[in-house]
């Protein structure tokens, strides 16, 4: 039995550009951070006493004989990649809903991969991960999406992604002193708007408009260097939560489903009750809005937004990792 624990994330800036058909052109970038909310998996090996070869337990549980036969589309399409034979088990439990821009597909995909390497006993390096995760999610299911959340998943930490036109991707921790990144990951505020939507149906118009939107998308890459200097050096840590207000008002440029009353709403009541700034997480539509709040003013806020779940969290800094590890060695 294997039992894996990937994170979610929060994007902070330079989202839109980690979408190949931008950083292939130009180059994206991307600052975001890990937290301790989860997709845990149990993936074992099943036994030949059922009518069914493979069992997959989520929102819905579904019982086959044929990978082709699987709907979830992650788990048809990674175990048909990673050319899983043998009959298999695989249940997940996660910390935070899916279609809510936390990177929960990613984290799913990423976390599956590390999982049956693991149970073929085999270690997965983070690159690994974030490669054929990227491949799976973009290429076999075909889905709109960006190279951040595979990332970040894979990795952990607070980090810079550099996507290169070549294709490959480079993670760089940000370093920060100890008070600081105390300071900074107690600073930022997460709520759940209770809207859920699939993030590939709402980028279509954004990755129809690249083209459209490439003066903004090269100023919401900029904007990643600027929110890296404020972190690690003697600059306000509000400068960053003033950052996120630009960032958010070009993220709603890309498209006309990024945002709408009920977010305007919510983020105008939270800035009037003492948020410095903030942004909507993922695609846009939906999801968690994260804020940056000092600690004065978060009862203000959380008042502010009551009738929305605030989620507490800290960072993680391991990324996906195998937690339990139970190989069956006769088992061939």
């Amino acid at each position: 039995m294997i039992l894996s624990r990937t994170p979610h994330r929060i994007s902070f800036f330079g989202g839109g550009t980690d979408y190949p058909e931008y950083y292939r052109e130009y180059g994206g970038k991307t600052l975001g951070v890990a937290i301790d909310k989860y997709s845990y998996l149990n993936v074992r090996k099943l036994p030949p006493f059922f009518d069914y070869k493979h069992r997959i337990v989520y929102s819905k549980q579904e019982n086959v004989v044929n990978l082709d036969d699987i709907v979830h589309p992650s788990v048809r399409e990674t175990l048909k990649y990673m050319q899983v034979n043998s009959g298999i088990s695989i249940h997940h439990d996660g910390d935070i809903p899916a279609r809510s821009g936390m990177g929960s597909s990613s984290s799913f995909t990423v976390g599956l991969i590390n999982s049956i390497n693991a149970l073929n006993g085999k270690m997965s390096s983070k690159d690994e991960l974030t490669q054929k995760s990227i491949h799976i999610e973009q290429n076999l299911i075909k889905e709109n999406v960006g190279s951040q959340d595979q990332a970040f998943a894979a990795h952990g930490g607070l980090n810079i992604i550099n996507f290169l036109q070549n294709g490959k991707i480079s993670v760089t921790p940000i370093i920060m002193k100890k008070n600081r990144m105390i300071t900074f990951q107690d600073n930022i505020m997460l709520f759940f708007s209770g809207i859920s939507r699939t993030a590939s149906d709402v980028v279509v118009e954004q990755i129809n408009k690249t083209s459209i939107n490439v003066p903004n998308l090269n100023k919401m890459k900029d904007l990643v260097d600027e929110a890296h200097d404020i972190l690690i050096s003697n600059r306000n840590l509000n400068e960053f939560g003033e950052l996120l207000n630009t960032t958010w008002e070009l993220k709603k440029s890309l498209s006309s489903k990024v945002t709408n009353k009920q977010i305007d709403d919510m983020y105008n009541r939270a800035i009037k009750a003492g948020a410095i700034g903030g942004k909507l997480l993922g695609a846009g539509g939906g999801g968690f809005m994260s804020f940056y709040v000092e600690k004065e003013n978060q009862e203000a806020v959380k008042e502010a937004l009551h009738d929305y779940l605030y989620i507490p969290f800290n960072f993680d800094f391991e990324g996906s990792k195998i937690v339990v590890y139970e190989p069956n060695y006769k088992d061939k």
